[in-house]
């Protein structure tokens, strides 16, 4: 009975660590919006900054996508939108951060092109994006969905709008009543309040975003509460952010915590073994050796140890890398980060090894003088090249998100010639619809 007792207990480890990887291999999109120069409105100083930076948060932090737009006009917002909409279908976790300005006019949220004139009530609903809209793209996220708005500044429109039937704020914005399931809201300023720009080169709220939002382990509800702290003390008490919506009793974190196993719901029935003898099986569990059994199975094994027992050796190879990923994302160096991606043995963290790689080459390929690159960008290069061959799909996304950026017919066409990840053949299908005559 001892070994078939010991086969099923290696079974359910073996279906846990299915689900963990499952669960760590969640799809995670962001939408990164910051409107500085504004045609009809005071230019704003830090959005620019802001929304860069943020962006920069995402992708340190291995973000699939990451889509980052700057002074966008009411189209071109309009279609950034759209195309999030269709990136965001099969996401788990969906982000959205705007930074610009933002107004309430009869009870509904607008976020301001950076060409919107507003000289009447009706304008707004051409000339500005509301945050329904926004709401409703994100719908088809399985998992969280949370929208970050840096917008309750002063209305500048406020005097051409004061003779409009549905009167504006001076500042702020409207308080939100309903909320789908699994949506946060985070306003930087609560309703009806404003938020500052502050003497930096960020403004409190996304100096604080920067500081809590990617703490690994988390939650999100938490993260956003030390940004609330943060911004009260900034601004003296004059800025409280506040946030609306729920979500359910999971621990919900952008960044997992590092040396832990993220089980999704689903497989936690199957973790707990039958009911063992005390002493006997256990010696063979802490370093088995059965050739079917995946790394991950030795890290499964259940915390704590019976009392007297040592803690077992955590051998799980995502682990130890993650924790190196975290070294290198605190202190990156482009020497190490070409050798852990030559050591790596957790396949789930090559995409955001590589992604990791691709930020510190981009920002060291030309000196300070704007000459020559470094004599280590040729070797980095080449070790890019190698990299991305070993995961089309990384390769495809980046190229899908160049054509994104200035989308034309032949360049689509070129990349459905040559696309070798077919999951993003709809969503390239879906940008030549939006660009043909």
């Amino acid at each position: 009975m001892k070994p078939r007792r010991l086969l099923i207990y290696v079974l359910c480890l073996v279906v846990s660590a299915m689900f963990a990887d499952a669960a760590a291999a969640e799809r995670r999109v962001a939408l990164v919006v910051g409107i500085s120069a504004y045609t009809n409105a005071p230019t704003l100083p830090n959005t620019g900054n802001d929304s860069k930076a943020i962006a920069a948060l995402f992708k340190s932090i291995g973000f699939d996508v990451v889509i980052s737009r700057n002074d966008l006009g009411v189209v071109d917002f309009k279609r950034t939108v759209r195309e999030f909409l269709i990136t965001a279908e099969n996401a788990d976790v969906a982000v959205v951060y705007y930074a610009g300005h933002g107004i309430e006019i009869g009870g509904t949220n607008y976020l301001i092109p950076m060409d919107a004139k507003l000289s009447h009530d009706y304008d707004v609903d051409d000339e500005a994006i509301a945050l329904d809209r926004i709401i409703w793209a994100l719908q088809p996220v399985r998992r969280l969905r949370l929208i970050l708005l840096d917008a309750c500044r002063d209305n500048p429109f406020a005097a051409k709008l004061r003779s409009a039937s549905r009167s504006p704020t001076r500042g702020g914005l409207a308080k939100l009543d309903e909320i789908s399931a699994d949506t946060l809201v985070a306003y930087a300023a609560k309703a009806g309040s404003i938020s500052y720009d502050g003497d930096g080169v960020n403004s409190p709220y996304a100096t604080a975003l920067l500081r809590h939002l990617a703490e690994p382990g988390v939650d999100v509800r938490i993260a956003l509460g030390r940004v609330r702290d943060d911004v009260i003390a900034m601004t003296g008490g004059r800025q409280e952010p506040f946030i609306y919506g729920s979500l359910g009793g999971a621990t919900i974190s952008l960044v997992p915590q590092l040396g832990a196993t993220n089980v999704a719901p689903a497989a936690l029935p199957l973790a707990p073994p039958p009911v063992p003898a005390p002493a006997p099986p256990k010696p063979a569990l802490v370093n088995p050796t059965p050739p079917s059994a995946p790394p991950a199975v030795k890290a499964e094994l259940p915390k704590p140890p019976l009392p007297g027992q040592p803690a077992p050796e955590i051998t799980d190879p995502c682990v130890r890398d993650e924790a190196r990923l975290a070294r290198l994302r605190a202190n990156p160096a482009p020497d190490e980060i070409t050798n852990f991606q030559r050591e790596i043995a957790c396949k789930r963290l090559r995409p955001q090894v590589q992604r990791l790689f691709e930020s510190i080459v981009s920002s060291t390929a030309l000196p300070s003088d704007g000459n020559a690159a470094p004599q280590a960008a040729p070797k980095l290069q080449a070790q890019n090249e190698t990299v991305r061959s070993e995961d089309t799909c990384t390769r495809d996304m980046a190229r899908l998100l160049s054509v994104r950026a200035e989308p034309t017919l032949e360049a689509i066409t070129k990349l459905e010639r040559e696309l070798g990840c077919e999951r993003l053949r709809s969503q390239l299908r879906r940008l030549r619809e939006s660009v043909a005559p």
